[in-house]
């Protein structure tokens, strides 16, 4: 059979299932499977070879179960970098992308004379490291995104998962990012141990999180892939959804320098009580972005 044959049937298969997009997803797993880019297999069309065939009906199989597609690859493109995932860890959405743009996009309009991630070199601000600052990094793509677009910075992640950690650290060496650290532990606390035997202070340019931010009571009512299949943990804020943002907001000026930025990700709806939280905890121009579907998914605040 040949590559563009191929991936109709996997499309059909797929759609059977109740999946959504199934061709974006079939196309995917055939050039995958083949080791090939999907430009390369419409090219060439070059018969697939019968062994080849019997991989892709074993992804398909599994696929159909509804098994997350990025587990049974192995991994998930995200700002350019390749990001391994697997069970115990969060898959890196679109919407995220989004968020890591607007810290790019920020905290070169907030230092005024930084237009773009090259003008941070040699990564200072005055006498001090420019460092970041992402809680909750679960498989690391925030840190280790701004560690690609910074790479003179100092970018920090901590998670209480150790399975996240550990994909996060693999995820640095995959992407060749060694100004990145990863640190486990809840919110703020191994930030905390860490600087208390150094002698600089805990002091960030940027601060920024996609929490968990779910209803407990909506999780039962997400697609399979997500309920059965995703960490529960690195899903669920609780009764409002609104738990993580309650610890980190408050807490977060004791660790960003003047005019630092905090910048979170958030669900449908929370919008206006995460802003009022911002606004209570003394940040100035708080400020909300949009996501590609035109829901309000990220905020923006800066400390006086």
């Amino acid at each position: 059979m040949h590559p563009i044959d191929e991936v109709k049937v996997v499309k059909e298969a797929l759609e059977k299932a109740g999946i959504e997009d199934a061709y974006r997803e079939a196309e995917l797993i055939v050039s995958h499977t083949l080791g090939i880019n999907r430009a390369t297999f419409y090219r060439d069309n070059r018969p697939i070879p019968e062994p080849i065939v019997l991989k892709i009906d074993a992804v398909v199989q599994r696929r159909v179960t509804r098994e997350p597609l990025h587990y049974i690859l192995g991994y998930a493109e995200f700002c350019g970098l390749k990001i391994k995932v697997g069970r115990g860890v969060l898959i890196p959405r679109p919407e995220t992308e989004l968020l890591v743009q607007e810290a790019i996009k920020m905290f070169g309009t907030q230092k005024g004379d930084l237009h773009s991630p090259i003008d941070l070199a040699p990564g200072k601000t005055g006498n001090r490291e420019v460092r970041m600052l992402d809680l909750c990094t679960g498989s690391g793509c925030i840190a280790l995104a701004l560690g690609k677009a910074f790479p003179d910075a100092e970018i920090y992640g901590t998670d209480t998962s150790e399975t996240a950690i550990a994909f996060a650290e693999e995820n640095a060496g995959i992407n060749n990012l060694g100004n990145v650290i990863f640190l486990k532990g809840s919110l703020f606390e191994p930030i905390k141990a860490l600087f208390a035997s150094r002698w600089s202070p805990a002091i960030f340019d940027v601060i920024i999180s996609n929490p968990p931010y779910i209803r407990s009571r909506d999780i039962e009512n997400l697609q399979p892939e997500i309920r059965e299949w995703e960490p529960a943990a690195a899903l669920d804020g609780g009764g409002d959804g609104l738990d993580y943002y309650r610890m980190i907001i408050p807490e977060a000026g004791n660790y960003l320098g003047e005019d630092g930025l905090l910048i979170l990700e958030i669900g449908m709806g929370q919008a206006g009580q995460i802003k009022e939280m911002a606004e209570n905890a003394g940040f100035l121009s708080v400020s909300l972005v949009n996501d590609y579907a035109g829901i309000e998914r990220i905020l923006i605040a800066r400390k006086e």
